[in-house]
């Protein structure tokens, strides 16, 4: 199934006689929808992702949103050495062309895993990326690229994604952080890093009419965010932020509006796994969050649609169990910093 994108115009302003003015009248932002879901592997049972219609069961949920983004959770190659650390994953290219087809439209790479097979991996990875027509943020040849976020005008409205990791193995950390001289990922470990993303976020909301930061943060199998966590994401929405979505934990954590620097953004401190091969208890209860965008500032509505993982692969719940879904996602927000509103 293959999503209808909103039309990309530009601005053509008419000159009225005598008028003596150049300068074309910007075009009014609508609102889109943007889709995101949690962390995505290929291995173990999420191999099923990589056969024909595999994913047939979430795409009618990812492919209906304007534009959809996915944390990619393992280095997309076939060649280079594991690193010395205890789960490492990899995927052939062909599951970058799995998520394209299933909706999917931007890949979110800066992760604990993106460079599983090194440097070798992170060249693959990129190249897949651009082979496959599905954009890798959070990667770079250099901390530019790594830090430089997905932008795209979908109804008028100019959106800007970024994508970073909080979370890196400490024997990895400075190998696999990007810097003006290495490549790597975009890491905000470090108070540097927050630091340049939250600047980079305060720059592009005076060119962008949305701005959505994707993040890889939290701690392991623990349902409230960390102070670390509450902390960049108060950053980043008054820096600029209109949403600010994460995983990594493996299980949910909860999510709602947040208002920081006079302005109110949304935030989903983790939104679980999704194309994993988790198989028991809060481990597959996963889902995909849908934003509305008004490209006016903010949020305009947010809505949480619950599935499960069933043998690798996200399947979404209806009637009873969607409701029950649905409330557990909402009594998660009780130790956070959020508001339901």
């Amino acid at each position: 199934m293959r999503k209808r994108w909103g039309a990309v115009l530009v601005a053509t302003g008419l000159v009225a006689a005598g008028c003596g003015s150049d300068e074309p009248e910007a075009p009014t932002p609508q609102p889109v929808t943007i889709a995101v879901a949690g962390d995505v592997h290929f291995d173990g049972t999420s191999e099923k992702a990589l056969e024909p219609g595999g994913l047939d069961a979430i795409t009618p949920v990812l492919s209906r949103a304007d534009l959809t983004v996915v944390n990619v959770e393992t280095a997309i190659t076939e060649r280079g050495s594991a690193a010395g650390k205890q789960y490492t994953f990899r995927a052939p290219a062909a599951a970058l062309g799995a998520l394209k087809d299933a909706g999917v439209d931007v890949a979110a790479m800066a992760n604990n895993h993106s460079l599983d097979y090194g440097r070798t991996g992170l060249t693959d990875t990129l190249a897949a990326g651009k082979d496959k027509g599905l954009p890798v943020i959070g990667l770079g040849e250099d901390a530019d690229g790594a830090f430089a976020p997905h932008r795209v005008t979908l109804k008028d409205n100019r959106i800007a994604v970024f994508d970073a990791t909080q979370v890196l193995d400490s024997s990895l950390a400075k190998a696999w952080t990007a810097t003006d001289a290495q490549p790597g990922l975009a890491s905000v470990q470090s108070t540097a890093g927050a630091a340049r993303l939250v600047a980079a976020v305060e720059a592009e909301r005076s060119r962008s009419d949305s701005v959505v930061v994707v993040l890889h943060w939290g701690r392991e199998q623990q349902d409230c965010p960390t102070d670390a966590q509450q902390g960049l994401a108060h950053d980043l929405v008054a820096a600029g932020a209109d949403a600010v979505v994460g995983s990594h934990a493996h299980v949910q954590l909860g999510q709602g509006f947040l208002e920081a620097g006079g302005r109110k953004g949304f935030v989903d401190y983790g939104l679980g796994n999704f194309v994993f091969y988790a198989k028991k208890a809060a481990a597959v209860e996963t889902g995909v969050l849908e934003l509305t965008l008004p490209g006016t500032g903010g949020v305009s509505a947010a809505r949480w649609v619950p599935a499960t993982i069933r043998s690798g692969v996200p399947v979404p719940l209806s009637g009873d169990d969607a409701d029950e879904a649905v409330q557990h996602k909402e009594s998660l927000r009780s130790c956070t910093d959020l508001a339901a509103s």
